[in-house]
């Protein structure tokens, strides 16, 4: 028996070195490196997407947009950048249970209208899979399950089949041949995926790969497994709770960010509209609440965000933020007491996003000064009111993109006023009042106007 090699690989980008380094010199990622065993024979990776394949002149290439077939889900089409494109390959990532398998269940249920879909399964029986489908009532005959962990085999069902699409749950208990160390090792991984993707492009075949995490929440495996891919979602929210959010952290062929709401339900997850009327319908009118409008990818996003301000027990008070950066929440405080809008160092401060979803752009800033303004006056915030918009470290409000796509958003569900930055005001066409400010002075002068 032939005696293995070892080599180590960086899980980060996947260089490699003949010993251990503590330090990756290429990404300068700490403690990334990871052993493999490799045959000395083993044969070598494919590496181009078709065989025979010869340059080109670029002029002579149909560089007409790829067609996109739809997946009959319009949230889940939006966040695709307009529906599936022919040879994409896509990773889905989330925690254990978050819903990746009912999800593309679902898709393999509307994509089968068009022809066979093959669903590979390396983690459960085909009866476990068709239990689950039951259930959420995706029993069209031209879904075609098939448990297998051999790419090399699942490639050949696929120029046997013919199917219009092809589903791998997961990218982690799938193998090649061309690399010899265990299933679910970083060289497997970035392996079988790369096989998988040369065959995506040489067939015109959609692929969806089922991508585990770690504790930390990225896609494990090496990092090179979301650049070998053209689009990469993820899965987010409480697996307790019933909204699930798919948003593109990558995509070769739309914008990046894009959000896609879910509710779950016992019968599989259900498309929500609209999102923004969903996350307010039980919003509150107690101090401490404010309404911000995000915007996430090309979809604005009305979303409540609500502020404790309690007297504090302990010599050092403590800073707690959900769904929002929290040194971004210490940084507006520091503003705030620069400014005399108020003093917090007596004080906890608890943040959260209502709705379980996580936020990270600078328009949220004044909703969250607002709603800790809010709660620290006890003086509600008028409900007829929203708001948007970026606070600098000297208290300037600065100004954010898309500002009348936003006020457009707040009209539409009955809001009468927004405060927006006052560079902001003149482009913004929509049937609501605006109110411009230019400091966070002027933000507690119209918010309120009696406490003062």
């Amino acid at each position: 028996m032939a005696k293995k090699a070892v080599i180590y690989s960086c899980t980060e980008c996947g260089a490699q070195a003949t010993k251990w380094l503590g330090r990756c010199p290429d990404c300068n990622a700490w403690n990334s490196y990871a052993q493999e065993d490799v045959a000395p024979n083993a044969p070598a990776q494919p590496t181009a997407l078709s065989a025979g394949s010869a340059p080109q002149p670029i002029g002579a290439i149909d560089a007409d947009v790829a067609p996109r077939v739809t997946t009959r889900m319009p949230s889940l089409d939006r966040v695709l950048g307009g529906g599936l494109v022919i040879g994409a390959v896509t990773l889905v990532g989330g925690e254990p249970g978050i819903g990746k398998s009912t999800l593309l269940l679902q898709v393999a249920e509307q994509l089968a209208r068009n022809g066979p879909v093959l669903y590979v399964s390396g983690e459960e029986s085909p009866r476990q899979i068709a239990m689950r489908a039951r259930r959420l009532g995706t029993t069209n005959d031209a879904i075609r399950l098939f448990t297998e962990t051999s790419v090399e085999r699942i490639l050949a069902e696929v120029e046997k089949l013919q199917p219009v699409a092809l589903i791998v749950d997961s990218i982690q208990t799938v193998h090649t041949t061309s690399n010899q160390s265990m299933p679910g090792s970083i060289g497997q991984v970035r392996d079988s995926a790369g096989v998988l993707m040369a065959a995506a492009k040489r067939l015109s075949l959609p692929v969806f790969l089922i991508g585990h995490i770690t504790k930390e929440g990225t896609i494990a495996g090496p990092k090179t497994l979301e650049h070998i891919v053209d689009t990469v979602l993820y899965f987010e929210g409480e697996k307790f709770q019933n909204y699930r959010v798919v948003r593109a952290y990558k995509n070769r062929f739309g914008p990046v960010n894009e959000v896609a709401l879910f509710e779950m339900h016992d019968d599989g997850l259900e498309e929500v509209a609209n999102p923004s009327a969903a996350l307010l319908s039980q919003r509150s009118q107690s101090p401490g609440s404010a309404i911000l409008v995000a915007v996430e990818g090309t979809r604005p996003l009305l979303l409540e965000v609500q502020a404790l301000v309690s007297p504090t027990h302990f010599p050092s008070p403590r800073r707690m933020a959900m769904g929002i950066d929290a040194n971004r929440v210490s940084l507006l405080l520091a503003v705030l007491e620069r400014k005399s809008a108020g003093t917090f160092v007596q004080h906890d401060i608890y943040i959260n996003v209502a709705g379980g979803l996580t936020i990270d752009e600078p328009a949220l800033d004044l909703g969250v000064v607002a709603a800790v303004l809010s709660s620290q006056r006890n003086v509600p915030v008028a409900h007829d009111v929203a708001l948007f918009g970026e606070v600098g470290l000297l208290g300037e409000i600065r100004s954010v993109s898309q500002p009348d796509l936003r006020a457009r958003e707040a009209a539409a569900l009955g809001f009468r006023r927004v405060i927006v930055p006052q560079s902001n005001a003149t482009e913004i066409r929509a049937d609501i009042e605006t109110l411009a400010v230019r400091r966070v002075e002027d933000v507690v002068g119209l918010l309120f106007p009696a406490a003062r």
